[in-house]
């Protein structure tokens, strides 16, 4: 049974943030880590203390993780970004609110001695053999210490404690993986009244006072009954945060949900998985069909969630029109006016709107990329509206004279309609690289609509139905919120947002195919009228074009279309070092090279689309992770550790812009590997100079590693691989929200079916809910069976260490 756990969290606001700036401002940001490992950094929001960010993440985790902290910074441009504060949140409070937490928190101060980060391996045992009993500690190792010193690493020793006495190890220079493997006897009191064993991690330092890194304590009474205990223990902080400091640096709104998933084998959600395609195969008519139940009892809350794993299963079964055409025409068969057609949040616009994103999502950066990216190149102050019109903002038109409000209005019309022509050209020439899937869905929509409103007074809803979910819900949502849509990697200013946000509102006034709409709702828009009557005649043009799809086209929406189908799932510049058996390593030995991740292999060249260029098979990646930013003078460099054609290892370093390109790399890389044989347990986070390893002072390049593996870490994208059994599993979850409903319905079609009825469709209303209830019912069961299975074996393994 695989284990993992889904953090969705929303970093909203920040307010009455300290200054931290000679002008009585902060230039403040967000860094959020789980446990020591930076996932996140937010964007700058300039001169404020009280900034919106309004970013939002889904991460995948290991099931092991202990905290999430968010650290507030000032940017600064010359000195070293100043702390703010900071708010931790263990995993313990997340799990104790499965709805989520949503709340303002205060940031704390940061205190030296809870800053504490990394493992110890240590062996405590009791030694009865001689006449004195003893208490023994084996210290063995350390893995990711907290770096004290200006050299990015510690001089860490340790400090053992037990009755009064103490003893200490030998200092490790220069390191944050240090092995010591020494031993420290003590001679057992079992009169103490607190018979605590205290493991401590210090830094030296020889001028100033030592640096706490941590300590683990142990109950020697416990102990007794169990005679030794070994492992890795994480390495606590010496005391509990100040709460006098809180409320002194502000407040930060968080939005985090915390989602523990054990997914079965795939056999145990094949009878959920095959009822659900029956609902798409097979002509029950609506109310017998599995959707339309669905489509009833889901919560409004639930039901974006709902329709994610509903089109992910279907796009990996390569039946996602079937799906769609039948959620569609559950919605027309409850339409009676048909401009309220698809206005609402029903399952067909958000399975529709779902669809978009995960199978048109190159097709939406290829087509409104180029624009979006002169957008915020240009940086130009746009304006129709009089009433918000800042002359401070538009400059003067010369040396001598200012810009009246004709001027600024004028140009920015001009402005306007540059970006919108290249906009509306781009979208109408681009039949062609629409996904085929995209358009057969298109042309069976634009189809069931005509039948169910064929009237000539509603000649223009089949357009409208279509130009609905491409315009209002794909395009226009990308235009005003690029980074949401991967477009750019930051979210705008106000000055490019503004002009955004015009941009799509007049993308969506055309594909409301009606001109007089928008003029009328809003008369400063009038400049752009004649932009969008000509819009919407070649949006008219443009669907008759798009919907028109031949047979031989159709055929690949046939095939099993899954997730990774995307030929190119990461691609841009890098900087890249390739390990050598000789020399030093710098940051001048690192290349820029242009790289492209697909479902096969990790290709480079110097230039993009080069004929001639290198490559990894993913196959042969056996890890990949971040390197000691003292190693190039960068935070920012990773490293992918394959093997070659005789099964030696390579290492490839390569060095990002920043820690959010970092990221998503690694995630990139680590999602489409983490299923090859033989990946490593372990990794060196240093480089191996000088005839040593830097992270741990091995002498010998095939040492193992020092530090475990992060592969477990990732960031949720829209071209993510294709999970079945993930999204099967998510679907059962939801169904088991709804179940007293579902069992109230399913009570209902039994008294319905008792009734007299002529024709089978009783049987039909019968068949579905009791198919589904079994399957639920059998699903829960085998949850119980796997847990009482794993707690029987944490018992025998428990048993075992006593023994």
């Amino acid at each position: 049974m695989a284990k993992r756990s889904s953090l969705f969290l929303r970093i909203i606001e920040g307010k009455k943030l300290p200054a931290k700036d000679l002008t009585g401002s902060s230039d403040p940001y967000c860094i959020v880590r789980i446990d020591n490992e930076t996932i996140i950094r937010t964007a700058t929001i300039w001169k404020t203390l009280s900034p919106f960010w309004g970013e939002e993440y889904n991460v995948h985790l290991p099931s092991t993780f202990h905290s999430i902290s968010f650290y507030v910074m000032d940017e600064d441009a010359i000195s070293r970004d100043d702390v703010i504060g900071k708010v931790s949140i263990a995993k313990d409070v997340l799990t104790a609110n499965p709805k989520g937490v949503d709340s303002w928190m205060s940031l704390s101060e940061i205190d030296p001695d809870e800053e504490v980060q990394g493992e110890i391996h240590l062996r405590i045992e009791i030694c009865s053999n001689s006449s004195t009993p003893k208490l023994r500690c084996h210290v063995f190792e350390a893995r990711d210490l907290a770096r004290k010193d200006l050299n990015g690493a510690s001089d860490p020793f340790v400090r053992v404690q037990y009755n009064g006495k103490t003893q200490e190890s030998s200092v490790v220079k220069k390191s944050c993986y240090p092995r010591w493997n020494e031993v420290f006897d003590f001679a057992l009191d079992d009169a103490m009244a607190e018979n605590t064993l205290y493991v401590e991690v210090w830094d030296w330092d020889l001028v100033s006072k030592n640096d706490f890194l941590g300590k683990v304590a142990f109950n020697i009474n416990k102990l007794q009954m169990i005679q030794q205990k070994e492992g890795w223990f994480l390495l606590l902080p010496d005391k509990a945060r100040r709460s006098e400091t809180e409320g002194n640096l502000g407040s930060l709104r968080l939005q985090l949900r915390l989602r523990d998933e054990s997914v079965l084998p795939s056999s145990y959600y094949q009878p959920l998985t095959e009822l659900l395609l029956q609902s798409v195969t097979t002509n029950n008519g609506e109310k017998g069909n599995l959707l339309a139940l669905i489509d009833e009892l889901i919560t409004t809350e639930n039901r974006q969630e709902v329709a994610t794993n509903l089109v992910k299963l279907f796009l990996g079964q390569g039946l996602a029109k079937q799906f769609l055409n039948v959620v569609i025409k559950l919605e027309l068969d409850k339409t009676t006016e048909p401009n309220t057609l698809f206005r609402n949040n029903s399952l067909a616009s958000k399975s529709m709107e779902c669809f978009l994103k995960v199978a048109g999502m190159q097709y939406l950066h290829n087509i409104l990329g180029p624009t979006i990216n002169r957008v915020f190149e240009e940086k130009k102050y746009v304006e129709l509206d009089p009433n918000k019109v800042e002359f401070k903002e538009a400059g003067c038109s010369g040396l001598h004279r200012c810009q009246t409000e004709v001027d600024i209005i004028q140009q920015s019309v001009q402005c306007l309609q540059s970006y919108l022509t290249e906009l509306v050209e781009a979208i109408v020439t681009s039949v062609e690289q629409c996904p085929s899937v995209i358009r057969a869905t298109f042309r069976e929509l634009f189809k069931s609509v005509e039948a169910r409103f064929p009237q000539d007074r509603y000649q223009n809803i089949k357009y409208v139905a279509v130009t609905s979910f491409l315009c209002l819900r794909f395009f226009s949502p990308a235009i005003m919120s690029p980074k949401l849509f991967y477009l750019r990697p930051k979210h705008a200013d106000a000055r490019t947002s503004r002009t955004l946000l015009l941009l799509a509102k007049a993308i969506q006034s055309i594909g409301n195919l009606d001109a007089n709409e928008a003029r009328g709702k809003e008369i400063w828009m009038a400049p752009l009228q004649h932009n969008i009557q000509q819009g919407v005649a070649f949006f008219k043009d443009f669907i008759i074009k798009l919907i028109d799809i031949e047979e031989d086209q159709e055929l690949d929406c046939q095939k099993r279309l899954r997730l990774q189908t995307t030929s190119t799932i990461k691609e841009g510049y890098l900087l890249m070092h390739r390990a050598k058996e000789r020399g030093i390593l710098t940051s001048s030995h690192f290349k820029k090279h242009y790289f492209c991740l697909n479902c096969e292999a990790l290709c480079h060249s110097k230039m993009p689309n080069a004929k001639n260029s290198a490559f990894i098979p993913l196959s042969k990646i056996r890890a990949i992770e971040k390197v000691d930013e003292k190693c190039f003078g960068s935070p920012y460099v990773m490293q992918i550790i394959s093997t070659d054609g005789r099964g030696q290892f390579e290492i490839m370093y390569l060095q990002c812009k920043n820690v959010n390109e970092l990221n998503q790399w690694l995630s990139s890389l680590r999602k489409y590997c983490v299923s090859n044989e033989q990946m490593l347990n372990s990794y060196h986070p240093g480089v191996f100079k000088g005839e040593k390893w830097s992270c741990c002072h091995q002498k010998e390049k095939t040492a193992p590693g020092c530090d475990k593996t992060h592969f477990g870490v990732t960031l949720q994208e829209w071209n993510d691989p294709f999970n079945p059994d993930l999204e099967s599993h998510l679907i059962y979850r939801q169904l088991l929200a709804i179940r007293d409903t579902l069992t109230q319905k399913y009570v209902e079609c039994k008294e319905r079916n008792d009734a007299p009825v002529s024709s089978s469709e009783g049987t039909n209303m019968m068949d579905i809910p009791n198919k589904l209830f079994q399957i639920i019912q059998d699903l829960e069961r085998a949850h119980r069976n796997f847990e009482r299975w794993e707690t029987s074996m944490t018992k025998n393994m428990s048993v075992e260490l006593l023994t």
